[in-house]
């Protein structure tokens, strides 16, 4: 027996050790919960994922559509002849050098891509978001009979040429978005990853 009354000071110190374990313990068990619940969970990590895609087997003059970060991309082939339709309608155009922060540094350019051949953007038209149709074919009635091809959007009626870049005179402020990508080989890219770009 101890000469502090009674006390057994070793045992005290046991439980003081025992409660503080198992409260530091639980503790943590309670607060992993909240941190769980801060890291993206797997569907979320894969949303925001680099895409690969085959353009192989894209005809001249077609597009394909994929979906990156929940946005739809377009891959669009394009022709010689709707190559030659990008020059000389500068003047119509809003932005036509492409000055405004709409793609990435190596789509800076008149066809606003790597490979002229390939343009690749984020099919949303820049006014409130919505879809424009594909319209590649030139001079439309609709669309007026000096229409070089591109997209029209529907929503508000803001058009877009085979590149991307806006027209004069529509709700769209802005050219559509050009969204990173590489190639890795001739016939595949990867939207979403400019790892090595041109």
């Amino acid at each position: 027996m101890s000469n502090d009354g009674g006390v057994d000071t070793s045992r005290r110190r046991f439980l003081t050790v025992a409660t503080v374990a198992v409260g530091g313990a639980g503790a943590a068990f309670g607060v992993y919960p909240f941190i769980a619940a801060m890291q993206p969970s797997a569907r979320a990590e894969a949303a925001g994922a680099p895409v690969e895609v085959d353009i192989g087997k894209l005809e001249p003059g077609a597009r394909m559509t994929v979906e990156w970060r929940g946005k739809p991309v377009w891959v669009v082939r394009r022709t010689p002849e709707m190559l030659a339709k990008l020059d000389g309608i500068a003047g119509e155009l809003r932005d036509p050098n492409s000055d405004q922060d709409q793609q990435p540094g190596y789509a800076r350019n008149t066809y606003r891509s790597i490979k002229p051949e390939y343009l690749v953007l984020v099919g949303l038209c820049t006014h409130l978001g919505c879809s424009p149709t594909y319209r590649p074919e030139p001079g439309t009635s609709d669309l007026g009979g000096n229409w070089p091809g591109g997209f029209f959007c529907p929503c508000h009626g803001s058009r877009f040429d085979l590149a991307g870049r806006v027209f004069a005179g529509v709700p769209a402020p802005l050219n559509m978005a050009v969204p990173p990508y590489r190639y890795t080989g001739d016939s595949r890219i990867v939207i979403g990853d400019d790892k090595g770009a041109a």
